[in-house]
């Protein structure tokens, strides 16, 4: 397999429109990679220049230590899996499997090798007779991956591959996607806008916004220590609450006041608070990190419940403070009703805070 490296790579459309802004990305050899955000972000276009179905406005491509800027897609040893299968419906699935193969003319013997080899690790043995119309879903995404599988490429790239599928479906194919890369050590880089496919299968996570590369690290690196705002409510699901508090400093303490509550920030976090004492802040904190209490405890704050999801394991519950809402995610071992006044306390050690005007994170990330 092998190593992936963007370096200051850029995407400039005509009328100036830039897709991607300054890329710097390292794919180690056997590493998936996931790049995650939302449309129009530029993810998809720079999976497109690393295959080469893009001009590189600028910087530099490396794959295995040689430059592909220049190079063509067909020169590259990659190999691409696409959102709509890109299937020949007039081919069986055998023929769709081997008809890269044909035009490189590898030799009969090792194409039929190779599809078999790859339908049996796919399980689509059964089908390879068959024409696209006569599969599912799910076999057919099968398919476009066992097209790339048989031709043992250098890197395996994937466009948002499970977003025709079911809710069920993505699920699994999300499980059988990562136990493939496993059971290829294969270097992979894949697309998509949903941040818990990107959570569940990615060994390192690139989250981008407006062309731009926000952060870059392992998933819980990120669940845990956003480095901004954006990254903070984009990684996680239900995404991080955000409240706008007030900091100020009373008896040693810092407090943060929402205007109808007041709490006490973790004292480990005080001397970051300390530089905006009198001023606003974003103070985030995750669904999870929520807790429910019965009765008044120190840090607990009043809040009205406007709507109750229940998910059998967990509830989620859409709270308001009276100026601002956010969500809790608690156990059904309470009967929560629409329209009540309820008491939660949030885990202040797991709380984040952003600056109000730059929205980068107030609190470093924790020594390497």
């Amino acid at each position: 397999m092998a190593k992936v490296e963007l370096k200051n790579i850029s995407k400039v459309y005509e009328g100036n429109v830039c897709a991607v802004d300054n890329a710097n990305i390292v794919v180690e050899d056997k590493e998936f990679v996931v790049l995650v955000g939302p449309s129009g972000c530029g993810k998809s276009t720079t999976l497109r220049m690393v295959a080469g179905l893009e001009d590189i406005t600028g910087g530099e491509l490396f794959i295995d230590g040689e430059k592909m800027n220049d190079v063509p897609p067909k020169d590259r040893n990659i190999a691409m899996v696409f959102q709509n299968y890109a299937l020949y419906p007039h081919m069986s699935v055998y023929e769709n499997m081997a008809f890269g193969l044909r035009i490189k003319k590898v030799p009969k013997a090792e194409i039929d090798k190779r599809v078999n080899e790859a339908a049996r690790i796919l399980d689509i043995e059964k089908f390879l007779d068959r024409k696209p119309k006569a599969l599912s879903g799910g076999q057919r995404q099968r398919v476009a991956v066992g097209r790339a599988i048989v031709r043992n490429p250098k890197v395996f790239l994937f466009d948002e591959p499970l977003s025709n599928l079911d809710a069920k479906l993505r699920v699994q194919m999300r499980a059988e996607l990562s136990d493939l890369h496993l059971r290829l050590n294969a270097t992979m880089i894949y697309v998509t806008h949903d941040q818990v496919e990107a959570m569940t299968m990615a060994n390192k996570i690139v989250v981008m916004k407006d062309g731009k590369i926000q952060q870059i690290g392992s998933p819980l690196f990120l669940y845990n220590n956003p480095c901004n705002k954006f990254v903070a409510g984009f990684i996680g699901s239900p995404p991080m609450n955000f409240l706008t508090v007030k900091v100020s400093e009373e008896g040693g303490s810092i407090m943060l006041d929402e205007g109808s509550f007041k709490i006490k920030a973790n004292a480990a976090h005080d001397m970051y608070l300390k530089n905006y004492a009198g001023k606003e802040v974003f103070f985030g904190i995750r669904p999870e990190d929520m807790i429910y209490t019965d009765t008044e405890k120190d840090n607990s704050f009043p809040v009205k419940i406007t709507v109750v999801e229940p998910l059998g394991a967990d509830i989620h519950l859409w709270l308001n403070t009276g100026t601002q809402p956010l969500v809790a995610r608690t156990e059904p071992s309470h009967e929560f009703k629409v329209g009540d006044t309820a008491s939660f306390i949030p885990r202040m050690d797991k709380a984040r805070y952003f600056d109000r005007e730059t929205e980068l994170a107030i609190l470093p990330p924790p020594a390497a």
